[in-house]
């Protein structure tokens, strides 16, 4: 590789994010550099790399490159040493601030360079401001409260020049003091001037709004806190040199009483302490983290792999433990080098800290500061009864006041349960409840006939159903049954043999069991039961065969229930809604509306919302009009008992995504996974996702980015691969539409990653051409031609000649701006090749694809000066795009046409074409100024300056344009 190509690489590479990617490019070029023995680029390189590693996360090898840069300018002067004089004095202070961060560098080091630093700002006649800056800076790292006030005011007196920090770092160190002194309303009164103001450092304005987080929230600025804290930490959280300062926004959240937001904020950075930026950065995080985790109650946090350990959910307790070891051995590590205690009585300060004052929301995914689960409150082993207490704490109040159940004080044991028994089968929980507490408080411990307490255990395994402890109903149900039997209690044994096959069904082990359990009692309460008794053992087998998604064989099941379901009328209407949904799942839209608008009006006229909750979701689904949709949702929702509240929401917000109302939508999306994150459920990260989705619809894209981070973290920590890579999509083009390039193209690098199997290879493709996509609208051609090859090639392995084509066309012209016209034509080569072989179809795609890359090979060949070749390519052209209605792409190709005409000194050929061609574009577009720009060309060619002139004069072109 020549020298010039050396340095192409270099500046290919500060055109690249800082970053990981950035620093092993750098090194390896440095290798290729040193062994080209070149030492001026060798200066540069070095230079570049300083700064790629300070911003990158990896400052202590800045120390090497710094060091051999100012070795190399000290020994041997070069004259191009002094275009780089400027910045390797401002690297000095880069070195400052990195030695303070590394314990075991001596203080005198850091002492040493600031001198050095001083002696050469001097004989430089430059300003000492910085200077005095970085010696407030020591001074305040080593806990010197009179030295540190004594440089602050030397570096607040002292004039500013070019190697001071910029307009907004400065004020950023500033805003630090003033917040540590205890001087907030002064540090928010410098900062607003700033923020007013534009700033262009790539620290900016991400670090001044961080540094704002305490000072806002402490004089009452809490809507700034908040949009300070969002804007900032979005800025932040993709870079490890950023370690510190997302500390400070885990504290900012633990302080505001978001512990949740905290905490996933904890889990999302958690591994950058295994490859820290500095000791001072893990110090610092490691305390914040602690504090954090100490609030999160008896959970768990997901902590990525890392070399020799593997991934896994850890103790909060547990790791807030280790957390705070790992940060006061290293604030003890820093005092020994000190000679002070400072940094561990400030770390100390750090591990202490609560959330405080009013609640602050902060998340765009969790409305409420949500209770965290305190625990398993179902314990016990299954089958193990629970106490009267146990189950009055699971007992669901709802959303409106609870009711007042009175149990008859003189009632006996079977009545009691007869009570319970009655009321289960009308959806009346809380007199269900009441009546068994008044049963266990006043017979549990009596010698009860098998029959009773067989009843006793069979409505146990009722309540264990309700929670969704299958494994202890099962149980429970099994000893009824066998108790029952004991009794002669024939009817009654069936009825538990049917409730036990039904939940058997719904395991993979015991569905043989569970189906012909149900259907011998079905057949037994035939013979000996009542209507009621018949009707419900059918429904059980009809439930049974729902499980195993036998549609038809359960639907001939309910038909053999009996007409009015022995006149209980709670029973019609769940087998309504039963019926309503085989018909669903059978594609018999029309009477399974039917049958669910019944379990429906039933319901109501009962007024059991559970009921009429089931009923108009399923009622959702099956209409076509996403305003019905909606309007079945409403009424779910206002029926819905508590515990059914997350499914209507989920449900709304999707209706009122499809009916083209994602605002609305947002609000019952971030409601559900608000109560999926107080039921401690799993799924909010799926809900998360599609919240992600309805923000992005309605263009608010900070909430989005951060709410589809959430869902990647989340889903990843499910294992939840194909999801997580679908949201990693969604948020790539969410980033791009923040205009943060670099994020979008890393998730994107890390899909295609993902999507590297043979039958991944039309996904793999999609992501590397949208990333190229994104690269060439950004100007980095080159790289985005890189992209553009790269996704050709998958399309070809694809067997997708046409994507290819498309693919092909869109490198061409990144190589043909990033002025590589070797690559643009060899591509051209290839792009014709495969034209040729899509040559003769008619179907429009292929037309339009055929046409465009005619078009791409002729500006190829008109940027060569070969304009006859390039004319001779778009024949026909204009009249295949207008026979599939491109209109706007004929009139560009016949503009070109004109341009090449123009070129070939045949300007009257051109002057209809570029009339035609300018009468036809719409007024407002750009292609308009270019058309007349060329047509006054022509007519000045023909010699026709008047109309030229006109021609110009319309159109607001200069004659020099």
């Amino acid at each position: 590789m020549s020298d010039e190509d050396l340095w192409r690489v270099l500046r290919g590479i500060a055109d690249m994010p800082y970053g990981a990617g950035q620093i092993a490019a750098l090194e390896q070029l440095l290798r290729r550099v040193d062994a080209a023995d070149d030492r001026h680029l060798a200066f540069v390189t070095r230079m570049q790399a300083t700064t790629g590693y300070i911003y990158g996360g990896e400052p202590a090898k800045s120390f090497v490159t710094f060091s051999w840069c100012l070795s190399e300018f000290d020994s041997d002067p070069q004259p191009y040493h002094q275009g780089h004089l400027h910045n390797l004095l401002w690297h000095f202070k880069y070195m400052i601030n990195g030695l303070l961060n590394f314990p075991e560098v001596p203080l005198d080091r850091t002492y040493a360079v600031l001198d050095d630093m001083e002696r050469r700002y001097r004989a430089g006649g430059h300003s000492l401001q910085a200077v005095h800056k970085h010696r407030f800076r020591v001074a305040d790292h080593v806990g010197d409260v009179e030295a540190a006030a004594h440089w602050y005011r030397l570096w607040q007196t002292t004039p500013r020049d070019a190697l001071s920090d910029c307009a907004g770092c400065d004020p950023t160190s500033q805003v630090g003091y003033l917040a540590d002194t205890g001087r907030d309303v002064e540090a928010v009164e410098l900062a607003e001037p700033v923020l007013a103001g534009r700033l262009n450092c790539n620290e900016q304005p991400q670090s001044i709004l961080t540094a704002l987080l305490l000072p806002y929230l402490r004089t009452g600025r809490v809507e700034e806190a908040r949009d300070a804290h969002r804007e900032a930490y979005r800025r932040q959280r993709g870079n490890l040199a950023n370690l510190w300062d997302i500390a400070d926004h885990v504290e900012f959240c633990t302080l505001t009483g978001n512990e949740a937001r905290a905490i996933e904020l904890v889990e999302r950075h958690l591994d950058w302490l295994d490859r820290p930026p500095s000791p001072a950065a893990a110090m610092h995080f490691s305390a914040v983290a602690a504090a954090a985790l100490r609030q999160a109650g008896p959970s768990a946090v997901y902590r990525r792999a890392a070399e020799g350990r593997p991934a896994a959910e850890v103790s909060a307790a547990s790791l807030a433990n280790e957390l705070a070891e790992t940060a006061a051995g290293l604030a003890a590590r820093f005092d020994a080098r000190n000679g002070t205690s400072h940094q561990s009585e400030w770390i100390a300060s750090r591990l202490a800290v609560q959330a405080s004052g009013e609640h602050v929301p902060l998340s765009a995914s969790v409305r409420r500061r949500p209770a965290r689960p305190v625990g398993d409150e179902t314990a016990g082993a299954p089958g193990t009864p629970a106490s009267s207490a146990d189950r009055a704490r699971r007992v669901r109040t709802g959303r409106a006041e609870p009711q007042v159940v009175t149990v008859p004080g003189d009632a006996g044991p079977d009545d009691l349960l007869d009570l319970a028994e009655q009321s289960w089968g009308r959806h009346d929980r809380g007199t269900f409840r009441a009546a068994l507490v008044a049963f266990d408080d006043r017979f549990g411990s009596a010698e009860l006939p098998a029959r009773t307490s067989a009843h006793r255990l069979a409505l146990r395994a009722s309540e264990r159903g309700d929670e969704d402890d299958i494994e202890g109903a099962i149980t429970l149900n099994r000893a009824a049954l066998e108790l029952y039997r004991e009794a002669g209690e024939e009817v009654a044994a069936q009825t538990v043999a049917g409730r036990l096959g039904v939940l058997l069904t719904r395991s993979d082990e015991d569905t043989e069991e569970g189906l012909l359990l149900t259907r011998e009692a079905a057949d037994v309460l035939d013979r000996l039961g009542d209507a009621q008794q018949r009707a419900a053992g059918h429904d059980r087998v009809a439930l049974a065969l729902l499980h195993r998604e036998r549609w038809a064989d359960a639907l001939a099941a309910l038909d053999r229930v009996p007409a009015d379901a022995g006149g209980d009328r709670h029973l019609t209407a769940r087998i309504a809604l039963h019926r309503g949904h085989l018909l669903e799942q059978l594609d018999r839209v029309d009477e399974a509306r039917a049958a669910v608008d019944e379990a429906r009006r039933i319901g109501r006229e009962l007024g059991v919302g559970e009921v009429v909750t089931g009923a108009c979701l399923a009622y959702a689904r099956l209409v076509d009009d996403p305003a019905d949709a909606v309007a079945a949702c409403d009424e779910a929702l206002e029926a819905a008992p508590a515990d059914a509240e997350l499914p209507v929401r989920v449900a709304r917000a999707r209706a009122l995504l499809a009916a083209g109302q994602a605002a609305d939508a947002v609000d019952d999306f971030v409601e559900a996974v608000t109560l999926c994150v107080e039921r401690g459920a799993e799924g909010d990260a799926f809900l998360r996702w599609e919240l992600a989705n309805a923000y992005r619809i309605v263009g608010r894209l900070a909430e989005a980015a951060e709410v589809a981070e959430e869902a990647v973290l989340g889903l990843d920590r499910l294992g939840a691969q194909a999801e997580a890579d679908r949201c990693r999509h969604l948020l790539a083009g969410v980033y791009a539409g923040l205009g943060e390039i670099d994020p979008a193209l890393a998730l994107l690098e890390q899909l295609a990653g993902n999507l590297d199997g043979p039958d991944n290879l039309p996904h793999r493709a999609q992501v590397l051409e949208e990333a190229g996509g994104i690269l060439y609208d950004a100007d980095r051609d080159a790289a985005a031609g890189e992209r553009f090859a790269a996704a050709a090639e998958a399309y070809r392995l694809g067997d997708l000649p046409l994507d290819e084509l498309r693919a092909r066309r869109r490198e061409t012209y990144a190589w043909f701006w990033a002025d590589d016209r070797d690559a643009a034509l060899r591509t051209v080569g290839v792009m014709d090749a495969l034209a040729a072989k899509l040559a003769g179809q008619a179907e429009p795609p292929v037309l339009y694809e055929l046409a465009l890359a005619a078009e791409a090979g002729a500006r190829v060949l008109t940027g060569e000066d070969r304009p006859d070749e390039a004319l001779d390519r778009l024949t026909g052209v204009p009249d295949r795009l207008r026979s599939i209605e491109a209109f706007g792409e004929a009139a560009q190709v016949e503009a070109l046409i004109g341009e090449l005409l123009l070129r070939l000194d045949r300007p009257a050929e051109a002057e209809p074409l570029l009339r035609r061609v300018l009468g036809g574009l719409p007024a407002a577009s750009r292609q308009v100024r270019q058309t007349a720009w060329l047509l006054a060309r022509v007519l000045d060619l023909l010699d026709r300056p008047t109309e030229a002139a006109a021609l110009r004069a319309e159109h607001d072109l200069d004659e020099d344009d």
